[in-house]
């Protein structure tokens, strides 16, 4: 997995300027489309980084049309979970230990990942069965290992990402929580029930 990692992150890289805006408005109108957007009352996203497909035009959608947004803020308390913070467009930001921007809002105002309806994931590569390749570190795995079989059933977790992160297959591991879709600037894989 180390080099299929390496090799993707560098193609998402290589992607210019002018593409990626026009890969963000394309996944955002996508999105919108989705009935699990579209009832959606609590949407998260992530703040891009190392040329991952920009998800804020996406939020800003979910924004306008009277949703809470939230960007992943690194749980002090459980180390390696994430914890979801209130995001609007002009939101004050920080950066975390990984240089990731995250909202600076008290903690008090965060939520839990089971408190939310939909939630956008950063992605290295996926395949067709839903299964996901993460950037290694197992956060969203963790936050969301709840959604397992039978466990729970919200949030709908929704990868986004170019169309040229899509492969072959990936090993799913038993940590591994899949995905329900995955949107591109060309497709919209569905997986599970939105």
């Amino acid at each position: 997995m180390p080099a299929l990692r390496r090799s993707l992150r560098a193609g998402r890289r290589q992607i210019g300027r002018s593409a990626r805006r026009l890969a963000a408005a394309a996944v955002a109108r996508k999105l919108s489309t989705l009935p699990a957007f579209q009832r959606a009352s609590r949407v998260a996203g992530y703040w891009p980084a190392d040329g991952e497909i920009d998800p804020l035009p996406a939020l800003a959608r979910a924004f306008v049309a009277g949703k809470a947004c939230y960007l992943p803020v690194l749980c002090p308390q459980r180390d390696g979970h994430l914890h979801f913070a209130p995001w609007w467009p002009g939101a004050p930001l920080r950066r975390n230990r990984f240089g990731i921007a995250e909202p600076l809002v008290p903690r008090r105002e965060w939520l839990a990942p089971r408190m939310l309806d939909l939630v956008l994931l950063p992605l290295v590569g996926f395949d067709m069965a839903g299964n996901r390749l993460g950037m290694g570190g197992g956060y969203y795995d963790r936050s969301f290992a709840f959604l397992r079989p039978g466990c729970w059933h919200r949030p709908r977790l929704v990868g986004v990402a170019f169309d040229r992160q899509r492969v072959e297959g990936l090993p799913r591991r038993a940590w591994d929580v899949p995905l329900d879709a995955v949107i591109t600037e060309r497709h919209r894989h569905l997986f599970g029930l939105l």
